[in-house]
């Protein structure tokens, strides 16, 4: 079995991010590392975040920092990551590509202890970078610019320490001195020696100093001094005339500043008033902000909680004193694992799990607020006195854009739930009470603008405007069966009847003729409306009506019954003049001309379709006119042609070279839509594809997005074709079934799309681009761990889970007694329900809205469940059953038992008081059951049973429930008062944390030691194990995929597929002991059999979920899996020998052409824990396009083939998945 491992959606969760200015010019952008996925992003001018750069690196970034050169004008990117290399990028702004400028490798690839790659640090003036391991390895590298400006990088400088844990670096600012690098260290030399352990409480955190002389070109440490031993953090001081230097260490409970021969400045940072006392605060994100005359910092809590830090300072003699350090508290926001302050007055949160926000600056904190002073720090018996101070609403920043992020995505589950046309995905996602059920359609997601009813049903609509040099549309023509209705578009849009459109007749095309001109076609003639007024009519011959017409500025083709065509062309002096007749065969299906090219006077082709399903392209040229240049079969007759010109672009905006093309665009009555290639010069058609869209034939319509021609699709659901970042995509809108369409363009709305659809005129624009789905989300209350459907009705019930939060009622009534405090008591009766379906949380003058302030700590063994019942079409919660007295939820399934009596059950195992912390412990485990009542809205408790494990595994086997009890797998039969034991079997390893059944096997998951297969013997009331894996695996996702055959992911990112030899499966399904006898004998203290490998792929993130299902209609099934990071991707089977041949020579001349961006090896990185077997990597294909047009057409020369042949390739793969 051979597969093609493709990711659906890149990863939504960010690891880390800087800001600079890496375009040039005075823009500000961001560069986030998700995992394994390198993103340039930018806010536009209407402070929506874009994505204009993505690139996948094949290794685990985990550091990344920017510098300038002195004088230069924009920044450079360094990555630490995974490869044991130091790398430096370019943003290229001609190509849209990162260029690697710099690739120095210092040590072995992977995330180990002392290789170097874990920190950065920037010497503030871009002089030197160093990059440090978390033990023993330091190294600093110069960076200088030769005589043409490019920048150079020295060999690297060591500043080793042996048995030394680091746990940051940063650059100190000093001016043009030697640049000094400071570093938080710990020696554990001597706590290595002691083996009483007297040593290790005794160790003492210091914060040392690194010089770089760059005259003796040699780093030595400078200075060290001891530290809090809760120190975590160290940020960076401005100096060299902007400040005072040094740095600020971010230790527990405290901010302290920090210079050499300077006392320590040491502030309290204040705390929230329900904080347990046992729980200290540190600082987990830190951003800076300075302007020529003042900075200051932000610092993030762990709780979310930002504060503003100021440093008074002086000069005396030649230093700078600081004299007071002010820690103020600025404002609360989701936890992020990396802050950007922009120079234009944005803060960039990525946040460390749900959306990232874009915030924009109200006010920089100026008032009065809770604030702790060095100048006031009280020092008690107990240690220093606490600053307490309460959680507000946001007032010094506002958030204006968000952007979705699926991380992490706990379990997954695909499923047509709507009975729509391709099935739903849906995911938990997110973490406390950012948790929510996100919904996910593959498409594109749309915003409507506006939504009226029309006076009948409408079968067209266009937009014109009156001179081609207008911005925007002047006017919405709407036709209906016997009539046409005018809208103009100005502030609000009106039906005028002054437009000199004949309005009682119905509408076959409206546009714009010439410069300054209109045009309506109708079926029985061409009404040309003058700029000044004057009206021309053309009127049809006979009784002969007009049925298509095709036209672009200075053209029109017109079809009559009967399948004549006539050809009218403008003139000089602005008339439409008859050029040419020609009868075709039949009558016209359709027709199309493609639009005038630059500086032309005509376009040359007309693009004619036929019911005897063929497509002609004629020449419009007046050599040659009406001559048939080429004819092209298809398998349906065509409905609607769209010929589409690709301006030529050399590197552009999508990063692609290819020169101007006219693509051939046909909708079949099949529901297929067919593309193909028309040459310039001579019409001839080639490298045709085909797509099937829907169950209607499609209708094509030309759009503009972004500033460039794309095509909108109408079929059973619509499409939309463009090409994003060298790729063409086409893609599903979600979005109700449309007729007709026309692109929109108001000062309201510049980029917009119109369309009719039943009695309603609809427009509507779409969203952020090149992504693959769009979600609905539903905001849970605890983090989510799994779910199940009701298999009849169409519910969710999902079970979720907190440590250390309190249970909803505790909440209430602290907050009822907060709001009381305040003085809010009357109209403080903000009741759960509110809370729990409140939709949007921006409306809302909620003073402790718990998306956004997390929730108040508890104990750590305190834990808060719950399990809910979702309609998932309305979107509401129609069940909530808290669990009583600190159990949690881990484990559900549904069950049927022998007696019928009470239909389907739901059983959830559950554990009480469980603490992971010094070692694992609990009081109690149980197994719950719960019948449904009012048709499965609600669940009401049959019984509980008490077990003496933590039940992490539950599932139906042969009317009966299988648990999974630490190491025991148990089966269960249902009593009237508790569960009753039938069987056991205590063999397993460790723990059991999954069960799949299929027919009379049992395929159990260990949590260490991959798979085992089990059989029940009813005769003998036995459950033996006959066949294991031989390599341990640290399950965390498992799915089973046939009889012999299961699927498994481990927690170090793999994700792989083992099978029982056919021979062994037989034997075991012939042997009347059912392999009972072998079992007695086993082998490697295990099974007598072994299950096979036969797909190994290390995916570079940890896999939570795998799900075997089809995302397309018709299509075939592949394997799913979400991931930690907030991806999704997809493993297709291949069907044919040619396809793995063809698909792993590409692949492999992508990893000799192309390597990875950050130098990681891409084999190695596939094959990082096990060698990779049978899996090509879709995602390094695909960046086949991105390649410049000479390396693509050597590749392709390599494979025999041409570099269109392959893009058709990747397109028919991608378009088998999704």
């Amino acid at each position: 079995m051979y597969l093609y491992s493709l990711t659906l959606q890149r990863a939504t969760g960010v690891v880390c991010a800087t800001n600079g200015n890496f375009v040039g010019g005075k823009s500000q952008e961001i560069v986030v590392a998700r995992g394994k996925v390198l993103d340039l992003l930018r806010p536009d001018e209407n402070g929506k975040i874009q994505t204009i750069l993505s690139v996948e690196v094949f290794g685990a970034i985990r550091s990344l920092a920017q510098f300038r050169l002195t004088g230069s004008q924009k920044d450079y990117i360094v990555v630490g990551s995974d490869s044991g290399r130091i790398v430096i990028l370019e943003y290229n702004k001609e190509k849209n590509v990162f260029d690697k400028i710099h690739q120095e490798t210092f040590g072995k690839s992977g995330c180990r202890r002392i290789v170097p790659g874990q920190y950065l640090a920037v010497d503030p003036k871009g002089r030197a970078v160093m990059i440090a391991a978390c033990e023993k390895q330091k190294l600093v590298y110069v960076l200088n610019r030769d005589t043409a400006a490019r920048l150079t990088i020295s060999s690297p400088l060591e500043a080793h320490k042996s048995h030394t844990i680091v746990y940051s670096v940063c650059g100190v600012d000093c001016g043009f001195d030697n640049p000094i690098f400071a570093a938080i260290e710990l020696d554990y030399s001597e706590a290595d020696q002691d083996s009483t352990g007297q040593a290790a409480n005794e160790a003492q955190k210091h914060l040392t100093f690194y010089e770089l002389d760059l005259g003796l070109n040699h780093v030595s440490r400078k200075w060290s001094g001891p530290i809090d031993n809760g120190a975590n953090m160290l940020v960076t001081v401005p100096g060299g005339g902007d400040g005072p230097s040094g740095v600020l260490v971010c230790a527990e409970n405290f901010v302290i500043y920090k210079n050499q021969g300077h006392p320590d400045v040491r502030a309290v940072i204040p705390r929230r008033a329900d904080l347990p006392a046992e729980r200290g605060v540190l600082i987990v994100s830190a951003a800076t902000h300075r302007q020529k005359s003042m900075f200051f910092f932000l610092l993030q809590t762990e709780y979310g909680d930002v504060f503003k830090v100021t440093l008074e300072h002086e000069k005396d003699h030649e230093n700078e004193r600081v004299t007071e350090l002010r820690i103020k508290y600025f404002d609360t926001m989701p936890v992020t694992a990396a802050m950007c302050v922009l120079k234009t007055g944005f803060l960039f949160a990525a946040s460390e799990f749900g959306n990232h926000a874009l915030y924009q600056f109200k006010a920089i904190g100026d008032d009065a607020d809770v604030e702790s002073s060095s100048a006031t720090l009280m020092e008690t018996e107990e240690g220093f006195q606490p600053v307490f101070f309460q959680p507000r609403g946001l007032k010094n920043l506002v958030r204006i854009d968000q952007v979705e992020s699926l991380m992490p995505v706990m379990d997954m589950k695909v499923n047509n739930l709507f009975e729509e046309e391709t099935p739903q995905i849906f995911t938990l996602c997110g973490r406390g009470p950012r948790s929510s059920l996100r919904i996910l359609r593959p498409g594109l997601a749309i915003s409507e603008m506006a939504v009226s009813q029309l006076p009948g049903i409408p079968s067209a609509v266009w937009t014109v405007k009156k001179n081609l040099n207008d911005e925007f549309d002047a006017y919405i023509v709407v036709s209906f069966a016997n009539a046409t209705l005018v809208l103009s578009i100005g502030e609000t849009v009106e039906e005028v009847s002054d437009s000199g459109f004949l309005d009682t007749t119905p509408s076959l095309a409206v546009s714009l003729l010439g410069d300054d001109s209109l045009m309506q076609v109708h079926p029985n003639g061409i009404r040309h409306i003058r700029e000044d007024g004057r009206i021309n009519e053309w009127k049809t011959p006979g009784k002969r009506t007009i049925v298509k017409v095709a036209s672009n500025r200075l053209q029109v083709v017109i079809a009559l019954s009967g399948g004549e065509l006539i050809y009218f062309e403008m003139d000089m002096t602005g008339l439409l003049m008859e050029v040419e007749k020609h009868e075709m065969s039949g009558d016209v299906a359709c027709l199309d001309i493609a639009p005038v090219p630059e500086g032309r006077q005509r376009s040359r082709f007309l693009a004619v379709g036929s019911y005897d399903n063929t497509i002609r392209i004629l020449s419009l040229d007046p050599d040659d006119c009406m001559q048939v240049l080429s004819v092209q079969s298809v398998s349906s007759p065509p409905e609607s042609l769209l010929l589409l010109e690709v301006q030529a672009s050399i590197g552009g905006e999508d990063g692609a070279d290819h020169p101007a093309s006219v693509f051939l665009n046909a909708g079949l009555q099949n529901g297929v839509l067919f593309r193909t290639v028309v040459d310039m010069v001579t019409g001839q058609l080639s490298d045709t594809r085909s797509r099937f869209l829907g169950l209607r034939a499609p209708k094509l319509f030309s759009c503009i997005v972004r500033g460039r021609r794309a095509m909108l699709c109408l079929s059973s659901r619509p499409w939309l074709g463009y090409i994003h970042q060298g790729h063409f995509l086409l893609t599903p809108l979600s979005y109700e079934t449309l007729e007709y369409a026309a692109s929109f363009s108001s000062d309201q709305c510049a980029e917009g799309v119109v369309a009719v659809a039943g009695d309603a005129l609809r427009v509507f624009t779409i969203e952020r681009l090149g992504e693959t789905f769009n979600e609905t989300v539903i905001p849970l209350r605890y983090t989510p761990r799994k779910f199940v459907f009701h298999p009849k009705r169409k519910l969710l019930v999902t079970i979720e889970s907190d440590q250390g939060a309190f249970t909803a009622e505790e909440r209430e009534a602290a907050r009822k007694e907060f709001l009381e405090a305040a003085g809010m008591g009357e109209n403080a009766n903000g009741n759960l329900e509110q809370m729990e379906n409140g939709g949007d949380d921006e409306d809302k003058d909620d003073p402790l809205s718990d998306e956004q302030y997390g929730y108040p700590k508890a104990e750590s063994d305190k834990w808060v469940s719950c399990i809910r019942v979702l309609d998932p079409r309305s979107a509401s919660t129609t069940c909530l059953l808290e669990l009583q007295d600190n159990e949690a939820a881990f484990s559900i399934c549904t069950v049927n038992f022998h007696d019928k009596e009470y239909g389907t059950l739901l059983a959830v195992g559950t554990a009480k008081a469980l603490q992971f912390w010094p070692k694992k412990r609990f009081t109690a485990g149980f197994i719950h059951i719960y019948r449904f009542v009012e048709d499965g809205k609600s669940l009401e408790l049959l019984h509980k049973t008490q077990v003496e494990g933590i039940p992490l595994a539950l599932c139906q086997y042969q009317g009966r429930l299988l648990a999974g009890i630490g190491p025991v797998l148990r089966l269960y039969d249902l009593g009237k008062r508790r569960l009753l034991r039938k069987c056991e079997n205590k063999l397993f390893p460790n723990t059991i944390i999954s069960i799949h059944t299929y027919r009379d096997r049992i395929y159990v998951g260990d949590i260490q030691e991959s798979f085992h297969y089990c059989k029940y013997r009813r005769d003998e009331n036995q459950l033996y194990i006959f066949a294991d894996d031989c390599v341990p695996r640290w399950l965390t996702a498992s799915h089973h995929i046939d009889f012999d055959t299961m699927a498994g992911a481990d927690k170090f990112g793999n994700v792989y597929f083992v099978r029982l030899p056919q021979d062994v499966s037989d034997e075991i399904e012939e042997d009347p002991t059912g392999g009972k006898i072998k079992w007695e004998q086993g082998k490697l203290n295990g099974a007598p059999n072994k299950v096979e490998e036969i797909v190994q792929f290390h995916v570079g993130d940890v896999v939570t979920c795998l799900q075997k299902a089809s995302l397309i209609p018709g299509g075939g099934d592949c394997i799913i899996y979400g991931t930690v990071m907030g991806s999704l991707g997809a493993l297709l089977a291949f069907s044919s020998r040619e396809d793995v041949d063809f698909f792993s020579h590409l692949e492999m001349h992508m990893r000799q052409e192309h390597p990875p961006l950050c130098g990681r090896d891409h084999m190695a990185f596939r094959s990082a824990y096990f060698p990779v077997k049978d899996v090509i990597d879709g995602d390094l294909c695909e960046q086949f396009p991105t390649l410049p047009a000479d390396m693509q057409r050597k590749i392709a020369d390599e494979l025999d083939r041409t570099p269109g042949e392959i893009l058709k390739k990747l397109e028919d793969i991608r378009n088998k998945i999704i």
